[in-house]
């Protein structure tokens, strides 16, 4: 691939569709591949020709006809794919031959994680071509359609709960049989990031109690939210880190954790692990003791078995019994689930390729902080990592969003509402000497209505405004009945016309009403 395709100031000059190349992977046992037939779909409409190697989609249930059939031409050899392609889409990082099949000015997007493959970045570097990490695209609001990482998570959490049931001898959901009664499965999910939300609601679906730990605190609403228990240290300190990862936490803490996992080790039945620091090794958390304490069939579930394990007794890519407990160090958990992450990784690519110009305008932004921070190489330099953008504290945005208040504001406004107290009273008193005796029983009536309103409607949390549409439903209802009782007057008079007002506002506020709750509770379906 030629310049004129990867700088910002040159893009005006392209005129031939660029071709993206998807080899099969041959890291072992993986199964993905990096576009889908729908995906790949996806890229020819953003102008790119794509090329794929025969049998790259095999794995994941895609045959080449599949491919054929959107329109993407079927290449029989790696090594013409490579030499044809000027951007090839992986899932693996680069294996040592294929390295070696890259030529200078082609664009490389896939898994690098450059932290742990430092010599590998620099073998591309040599290569003189432009290589972007899935792994290391910034955790912001912005990016989360490019967030390979969460996507592969989210899968490897509801895999891992598929494993564990498939290892443990009972079921997940208790019953009430003739037979007996049948404990509920209990399970421990040790890190509540994606993975571990998947994990902890795919458990609490098959009808396990649950109980979930995380350092960063700020994650226990979502915990409980999926009918949780979230264990909780007594202990001041945080673990929210840098791009919503967990952070290293001081001595005192990590003693106090092991020994809440420790207790928490002789009660559950499957305890699964997602605990990982960027650029770091796994963190150990349940050690061998606390695996001999556990009870016999039980079974423990290491998501970060690939990066060491946060059991001791893990072994990275096997099943096996450990003084009568399964250990899973599974490292393919995403790969077991070809075809459903194909899908999804093939879309965060696209995302990707999408917003770097698709074919008309591809380029290399150095200022969109999305594309610097997947960029680990580009034109013969090692560009990880990136800079750190400058973000506040949420002490820090709390202070800038704090509005002064003058001590002089409450006193003020407390003079003012004595004023109208006062006016009002004195208005209502006038009326009384003034007004029928009729009138004023009516006046009594709609003077204790609105305070009646007022104190049902502003005195309720506003999270709960939208359930609290049946109760202002109920009150449209009177009104209504109310208005219908003066519409029954033979006459034309204010009071008919004031209570066919009535009438209508009411149906107005109890039909939208009952439109915005549906759908409302719509939202919380499955």
């Amino acid at each position: 691939m030629t310049a004129t395709v990867t700088e910002k100031t040159e893009t005006k000059t392209v005129s031939k569709s660029l071709k993206i190349g998807i080899p099969k992977e041959i890291y072992p046992n993986e199964r993905r591949v990096a576009a889908t037939p729908d995906t790949a779909s996806k890229l020819q409409k953003l102008g790119f020709t794509v090329l794929v190697e025969t049998k790259a989609g095999e794995n994941a249930d895609f045959d080449d006809r599949l491919y054929e059939e959107v329109g993407c031409k079927i290449v029989k050899s790696r090594e013409q794919l490579w030499q044809e392609a000027d951007i090839i889409l992986k899932v693996r990082p680069p294996q040592p031959e294929e390295v070696n099949l890259l030529t200078p000015g082609k664009t490389l997007i896939g898994f690098i994680y450059p932290s742990q493959h430092p010599e590998l970045l620099q073998q591309l570097k040599e290569k003189q071509v432009t290589v972007l990490a899935m792994d290391t695209i910034p955790r912001i609001s912005r990016a989360q359609k490019m967030d390979a990482l969460s996507s592969m998570a989210n899968i490897a959490g509801y895999r891992a709960v598929i494993e564990a049931a498939n290892h443990f001898g009972r079921f997940f959901t208790g019953q009430i049989t003739a037979a007996g009664k049948i404990p509920p499965a209990k399970v421990l999910v040790i890190g509540a990031g994606v993975a571990g939300l998947a994990a902890i609601a795919t458990a609490k679906g098959l009808g396990a109690i649950v109980r979930a730990f995380d350092t960063r605190k700020v994650v226990k609403e979502e915990v409980e939210s999926l009918g949780a228990e979230f264990l909780e240290l007594d202990f001041p300190e945080d673990g929210s880190g840098e791009g919503g990862y967990a952070k290293p936490m001081s001595e005192e803490f990590l003693r106090a954790e092991m020994a809440l996992f420790a207790q928490q080790a002789k009660e559950v039945d499957i305890i699964i692990t997602t605990a990982l620091i960027p650029g770091k090794p796994a963190p150990r958390l349940i050690t061998e003791e606390m695996v001999r304490s556990m009870r016999p069939g039980s079974v423990i579930v290491d998501l970060a078995a690939e990066q060491g394990g946060n059991c001791e007794v893990t072994k990275p890519g096997e099943i096996y019994q450990y003084h009568g407990v399964t250990i899973i160090g599974l490292t393919d958990l995403p790969s077991r689930m070809a075809s459903q992450a194909s899908q999804l990784y093939g879309t965060n690519l696209w995302h990707l390729l999408k917003d770097m110009g698709g074919n008309d305008n591809f380029h290399i932004d150095m200022e969109d902080e999305v594309i610097r921070g997947a960029l680990v190489v580009h034109q013969g330099e090692i560009t990880f990592p990136p800079p750190k953008i400058p973000q506040q504290t949420p002490t820090q945005q709390s202070k800038t969003k704090e509005t002064p208040i003058h001590p002089t504001t409450p006193q003020k406004k407390g003079n003012n509402t004595v004023f109208w107290m006062i006016l009002a009273g004195l208005a209502l008193l006038a009326v009384g000497l003034t007004a029928p005796e009729s009138f004023m029983s009516h006046l009594t009536i709609f003077v204790l209505s609105i305070f009646l309103g007022w104190q049902v409607i502003w005195n309720v949390t506003p999270a709960l405004h939208t359930p609290l549409m049946s109760v202002t439903n109920a009150i449209s209802g009177i009104i209504i009945i109310g208005g219908m009782l003066q519409l029954s007057q033979q006459s034309l008079s204010p009071t008919t016309i004031l209570g066919a007002i009535a009438v209508f506002v009411g149906t107005i506020n109890i039909s939208g009403g009952f439109l915005v709750t549906q759908r409302m509770l719509q939202m919380f379906r499955k």
